[in-house]
């Protein structure tokens, strides 16, 4: 089922969240993207576009946590807080952008559209297009990013004091793609709570359309609505340099566009997440520039519609 809305309205939210893990930069992200014309793109694809800025984070409450690796939990809490409710609220409008920012900021970005989700009565299914599993909780991560943590949450699992429940998302209704960093305890979750996890290896060896298209038959089967999250580092970092958890063995370009152009025809995608996006790393905004032409291809842009791309 096809929502017209989605079909009319792209709505952009700026998160420029920057507490979920150490190194600094993701916070200008959003306007990384809105530089390299993702507007203008969705525009000439015929959607309108509501651009709703920047938003910043509430004060979120001051919680004693036992892990003493975590930081900036209060920040990540307060920003979950706000996203939430600004996504909830732009899903009743059109398809909502989340332009981040560090992946933090799908601890708020998933929550608002389960709430939305749960309020049409439809499952919500999760692409995760990612290196990582991003399944640890507050007691598991040894690192204490928060960005590694928004699946977990999304699944319901214990660990998240301070952060207010969710609509849970089982894990039969979430798909990693692109899976080449994992550590033994985040295998672990995976083991035992069956999101599909999908590989490089299982790219490589199948090709990335028949696990995908395997996943969409899932969510059309269901009359669910998907919301994908697209990480800068499911794509190789020899294309996409801008992203500070660089895992070498990722997507290429002709992998990221045909997955972008597969969502696109399934017309099953409600919202999407663009994080971990940090220009300071970039290569003259190639890694800005690639971002919105898969947002392109996944609202609708064909290949043969492409411009040629000059570096020099």
């Amino acid at each position: 089922m096809t929502d017209t809305k989605q079909n009319s309205t792209c709505v952009l939210i700026g998160a420029p969240i920057d507490c979920g893990k150490a190194r600094a930069g993701c916070l200008m992200g959003p306007d990384a993207l809105r530089t390299a014309g993702i507007a203008t793109a969705l525009s000439e694809l015929g959607f309108n576009v509501e651009d709703w800025g920047n938003f910043a984070p509430d004060l979120g409450p001051e919680v004693a946590c036992d892990n003493p690796a975590v930081h900036g939990l209060r920040e990540t809490i307060g920003w979950a807080t706000a996203l939430r409710r600004e996504g909830a609220r732009a899903m009743e409008v059109g398809t909502p952008i989340f332009m981040g920012g560090d992946h933090a900021m799908s601890l708020g970005s998933v929550a608002g559209v389960a709430d939305y989700a749960e309020r049409q009565k439809r499952p919500l299914f999760l692409l995760w297009l990612d290196a990582h599993t991003d399944i640890h909780t507050l007691a598991t991560t040894t690192s204490g990013n928060l960005h590694g943590t928004p699946v977990a949450y999304a699944m319901g699992l214990a660990g998240f004091e301070g952060f207010a429940p969710m609509p849970t998302i089982p894990g039969a209704q979430i798909c990693y793609l692109g899976l080449r960093s994992v550590d033994a305890s985040e295998r672990a979750a995976v083991g035992e709570h069956g999101p599909t996890a999908i590989d490089m290896r299982a790219i490589d060896e199948y090709g990335i359309a028949a696990p995908l298209e395997a996943f969409l038959d899932q969510v059309r089967a269901a009359n669910g609505l998907l919301h994908v999250s697209l990480d800068v580092d499911f794509l190789d970092p020899s294309i996409a340099p801008a992203v500070g958890t660089t895992v070498p063995g990722g997507a290429t370009v002709r992998e990221a566009h045909l997955a972008m152009e597969m969502l696109c025809d399934s017309g099953l995608m409600r919202s999407l997440d663009l994080v971990e996006l940090n220009p300071f790393l970039d290569d003259r905004g190639r890694t800005a520039e690639l971002m919105v032409d898969l947002t392109a291809s996944l609202f609708g842009r064909r290949v043969f519609d492409r411009e040629t791309t000059r570096y020099s």
